[in-house]
This record gives C-alpha cells, structure tokens and sequence, in this order.
C-alpha cells in the first residue's frame, strides 16, 4: 500500500466524522447555548459579531505577509510530515501562552483570546503554504475561514460546513469576491459557543494556568488536524 493510499483511507474516516449526526449530549449542549443566546440582547450580539469580524479580518489579511510562500513539496508524505512539525510547534505556543494568560486570571485571560485567534490563523496560513496553496488567493483565505469552522462548530453547522467545501476548487470560482458577504455572526457565535466550556476555568486565577496550557494545546492540534486532513481531500480530489 502507498502512502497516497493510505491517506485515502484515512479520509474516508475523517469524512464520516464530519457528516456525523449529532448525538444526544451535543444536541443538548447546542441547545442550552442557544437558550443562552438568546437571553443575550441584539445589540450585544451585534457587537460581538462586528468585533470578531475586524479582529478575523485583521489576522486573515495580515498573516500573510508573514507567512511562508507556498512550497513545492511534491509528495503528500513530505506535505503531511512539514504539516505535523508546524502544528506542533503551534501547540507548544499556544500551550505557553495560554499558561502565562491563565496565571493573571480574569484581567490576561482574557487577553488570550485574540492571541490565540492570531495564532490560530497564522498555524491555517502555514498549513496553506505546506500544501501548496497561495493564500494571496482571497479563494484560498475563504477555505481557511471554512476550516476554522469545521474544527470549532456543532456537528450540524460542521456537516454544512464540510458539504460547503466539497469540490472547492470548482465551487470557487462561482464565489464573489467580497468578505462582506461571509456569514460572521453565525461563525463567531459557533466559535463562542464552541471554546466557552473549555476556556471558562481558564479565567479563575489559581488553575488557571493550567487550564489555559491544556486547553490552547487541544484547540491548537484539532485546528491543526481538521485543516490537515482539509487540505488532503483537495490534493487527492477526494
């Protein structure tokens, strides 16, 4: 069996899980975070969605002047081993920074959470490079945004989400050209929603550090393998 062959298989796992119905205990956390929402007034969520949205904006079209230049890497195995020591190299930031934050409790807690959504996006336009996309694509920066929804989504909005990004490279040139048009309030609110439970106790001082360390470490490395596996079924036209 070849390499190429064996990651085929592996795809076929992956693709499973991303189409999976949610379970019981997810339709129930999804719907307790909605009952929250919707407790939270519009003009909040308004807010919310307009601050995330300049802040992805921000990091989606600034991490690219700092981010490597597409490789030529030919093999997928010399792909996937680059990928790998990339998202390591991110998960031991995140897990450092996300310590240091936790240690300072409410007030650098909350700081963590634009630090690592830079972090983040810069580890999507590495994993881009690796691949051999060129993210001075808007197309390109549109499929990290679907990425980092795949990875931090309920598994309803991540079976739409993946469905979405099926044939991408066909479906991209019928996209118009405009950021505006993203749908950010359902992202941002996915996110939210997504990160709250475990980035909570990072804001108690004490256990905080620890927490933090943990948590970024484990967000960092499924971002990391869900952008992995995204950038495969491309190469391999699955």
């Amino acid at each position: 069996m070849t390499y190429e062959e064996k990651v085929s298989f592996e795809l076929i796992r992956w693709k499973r899980r991303m189409m999976k119905k949610p379970g019981y205990f997810n339709k129930l956390s999804k719907a307790v975070q909605n009952k929250i929402n919707s407790w939270i007034p519009e003009k909040i969520h308004e807010a919310i969605t307009v601050t995330i949205k300049q802040m992805v904006r921000g990091v989606l079209f600034g991490a690219n002047k700092i981010t490597s230049k597409k490789n030529n890497l030919l093999d997928m195995l010399s792909r996937d081993l680059a990928a790998d020591e990339k998202i390591k190299i991110y998960q031991h930031t995140a897990a450092t920074e996300g310590a240091l934050t936790g240690a300072g409790g409410i007030l650098l807690g909350l700081a963590d959470f634009p630090l690592l959504l830079a972090l983040k996006f810069k580890l999507l336009f590495e994993l881009a490079a690796v691949y051999g996309y060129d993210t001075d694509n808007y197309k390109e920066r549109l499929y990290i945004l679907h990425i980092f929804q795949l990875a931090f989504s309920s598994a309803r909005h991540r079976k739409d989400v993946f469905i979405g990004m099926l044939d991408w490279d066909k479906k991209a040139n019928g996209i118009p050209d405009d950021i505006h048009l993203f749908d950010w309030r359902t992202f941002q609110q996915e996110y939210r929603d997504y990160i709250d439970i475990a980035k909570m106790a990072q804001l108690i001082p004490i256990i905080g550090a620890p927490v933090g360390a943990v948590a970024n470490y484990g967000l960092v490395k499924k971002l990391g393998n869900t952008a992995k596996n995204a950038y495969r079924m491309r190469a391999l036209k699955g």
